[in-house]
């Protein structure tokens, strides 16, 4: 019996091989199981991830959008209140120069027509000086001329003592 006491003796110590084989096994799988699960939630977080990224830059470029959208009405609002109060100023400042360059206009106008009554008295007195010196100067021809006729006709009635004119006489 003894030899039946062996294989007893090696059953056990081969189901203890077994067992321990076993057991091993177990923990591979475990562990393989382990591995793979962690694996397929790395793969889920980065996947995970990845989509809270797309939805983030989405997010973020439409709240870029939108804000933009409300400072570009906040500026239109700005400008067109700048345009507005720009635009009553320069009416303003247009009244202004019309009043003060019809103002002007008629100061110009009134100094035209003074400077040209003056000039015109001016040309007026200048014309009577002319004709006066013209007309003295005719009298004084005509005088000249009628002492030339009066001398050359006694001249030429006998009033030289013995001497006859002749036209060549002046040579």
């Amino acid at each position: 019996m003894p030899d039946k006491r062996r294989p007893r003796a090696a059953a056990p110590a081969m189901a203890a091989e077994d067992g321990l084989l076993l057991l091993q096994s177990q923990a591979l799988a475990e562990e393989e199981a382990a591995k793979t699960k962690g694996e397929m939630l790395t793969r889920f977080l980065k996947d995970k991830l990845a989509k809270e990224e797309r939805s983030s830059a989405l997010n973020l470029r439409k709240l870029s959008t939108q804000w933009r959208a409300v400072l570009r009405e906040t500026k239109d609002k700005e400008l067109r209140q700048d345009i507005e109060i720009l635009s009553q100023t320069f009416a303003r400042v247009m009244d202004c120069k019309d009043g003060s360059l019809a103002t002007d206009l008629e100061e110009a106008e009134e100094q035209h027509a003074q400077a040209l009554r003056s000039h015109l008295h001016n040309i007026d007195r200048l014309l009577q000086l002319q004709r006066c010196r013209l007309t003295c100067l005719e009298e004084g021809y005509s005088a000249q001329l009628e002492a030339l006729k009066t001398e050359f006709e006694a001249e030429r009635y006998g009033g030289g003592e013995g001497q006859q004119w002749h036209p060549l006489a002046i040579l």
